[in-house]
């Protein structure tokens, strides 16, 4: 294959006792220095007793659940320094330190696109990750498939959801994707304030290493490609290895 992974989004999803959705807003973001005050909203904010969502023009969305807040960052073409999504979640947490924080989400996502065969990304799926049978004749339709799949690293899991997807194209045609949806998790372990803020912000500082495992294990073990074109971060593994 001679397929490059794109990485399109980042994701870091906090998983929490307790947690307000009504406090967040544009102005708690901003008046608490979360996010710069320079900032410009995308749409209008979203507000519900069980979720609240503000969106930003520069491809940041954050998400407030009972139990869970969302931060997502539309990263395709940016460079690391220009991923802001990790010190955001940091400075939220700083912000609620009261939070019963539970455990972390370190979420890449990207795809595979298969521009010149219609069928080639579900072919992908069937044919390359799965071993053809019987199984695969059923139905009057060819089968469709998603793979989840879990790996044991050695500081945590690494859930990655495998599946068919399409990329609508400016000229209205769509090309065949396949997507690669990770999610590294991490528990947190306190009995205090400082020691929940510390443990969250230890989790999130490993963003940059799990985005680069996520590439690499796309690039080398799926698509046979150990390539640096369209990633975000160096190879860490070249350089020395869901709430």
């Amino acid at each position: 294959m001679s397929q490059t992974l794109i990485t399109q989004e980042f994701g870091i999803i906090i998983a929490a006792k307790n947690h307000k959705p009504t406090i967040l807003n544009p102005d708690f973001l901003k008046y608490t220095g979360i996010v710069p005050t320079e900032w410009e909203l995308a749409r209008q904010p979203i507000y519900t007793q069980s979720v609240s969502q503000v969106a930003f023009t520069n491809g940041i969305a954050i998400i407030a659940e009972p139990t869970r807040v969302m931060f997502i960052e539309a990263i395709e073409n940016k460079a690391v320094k220009e991923i802001s999504i990790p010190e955001i979640a940091k400075k939220y947490v700083e912000a609620l330190p009261n939070v019963e924080y539970e455990a972390v989400g370190i979420n890449p996502r990207g795809y595979v696109a298969f521009e010149k065969e219609q069928d080639a990304a579900r072919l992908f799926l069937t044919e390359t990750l799965l071993s053809g049978g019987a199984w695969q004749e059923v139905g009057t339709a060819p089968v469709r498939a998603t793979l989840n799949l879990a790996y044991t690293l050695e500081r945590g899991p690494l859930y990655l959801s495998i599946n068919e997807a399409s990329l609508r194209n400016p000229d209205e045609t769509s090309t065949p994707i396949v997507l690669f949806s990770g999610s590294f998790s991490y528990e947190i372990i306190s009995e205090t304030v400082l020691e929940r803020k510390n443990s969250v912000h230890q989790a999130v500082d490993n963003w940059q290493a799990d985005l680069a495992i996520y590439q690499e294990i796309i690039n080398t073990k799926f698509i046979g490609k150990n390539s640096e074109q369209n990633s975000v971060v160096p190879n860490v593994f070249a350089m020395s290895a869901a709430v």
